[in-house]
């Protein structure tokens, strides 16, 4: 799709740093992994989605029929793209969520397919920053459901995950699904492993990889 001049996005002059993504289901663990990998590497730190997105979204979940919704998400999406496209000409962006969380929850919540859902953003693929990896996260039910009890935050797509019929093994296969076509995708279990030990896991994976 060609876009006009004033559609496309800003590239910045000098040599970028890495684009760090971490995805997974609500409560598994992201936004605590996240903040310890950004104090490592000295990073800036970004959430999908990002402000003032964030604000709107309960009120277009509980308004917003599916379509309107996904374009409301996707505007999310090309928003953290040119954040993340200026924050790493200063150096590495950690990245909570970002374009898979997108397709996969939308899907699970609308009972859609993750094909439709990609199809629908496809279009706009060239106009997404790419990340260097995207980690997806794992755990058996049993210890999400533990830290989901440890949670301070909890919001309403948590407790979602247990209490709306097939939500969870829905997101469960959705995020497989979206992971097992991206070049990017890293799995990493995190079961009885400390933030600490994740990150430790992570930093070297981006080392031994030239991240």
């Amino acid at each position: 799709m060609s876009l006009p001049p004033a559609y496309l996005p800003v590239e910045y002059d000098g040599s970028p740093g890495p684009v760090i993504v971490f995805e997974g289901v609500s409560g598994i663990g992201k936004t605590t992994l996240v903040k310890t990998v950004t104090q490592r590497l000295k990073a800036t730190r970004l959430h999908t989605l990002p402000l003032p997105h964030s604000d709107w979204s309960s009120a277009v979940n509980a308004r917003l029929r599916p379509l309107p919704q996904f374009a409301f998400y996707l505007s999310g999406v090309l928003h953290a793209s040119d954040s993340i496209r200026h924050a790493r000409m200063i150096g590495p962006v950690i990245v909570d969520r970002y374009v898979s969380s997108v397709i996969a929850c939308h899907a699970a919540v609308h009972s859609v397919a993750v094909e439709t859902v990609t199809g629908l953003l496809e279009p706009f693929r060239p106009h997404l920053a790419r990340p260097t990896r995207t980690f997806y996260l794992r755990c058996s039910e049993s210890t999400l459901r533990q830290r989901m009890a440890d949670k301070q935050d909890v919001k309403q797509d948590d407790t979602d995950l247990f209490t709306i019929p097939y939500r969870l093994p829905r997101l469960l296969a959705n995020f497989e699904a979206v992971a097992a076509s991206d070049p990017t995708a890293v799995f990493v279990d995190t079961d009885d492993k400390t933030p600490d030990k994740l990150a430790d896991w992570v930093i070297a994976h981006l080392g031994a990889n030239g991240a």
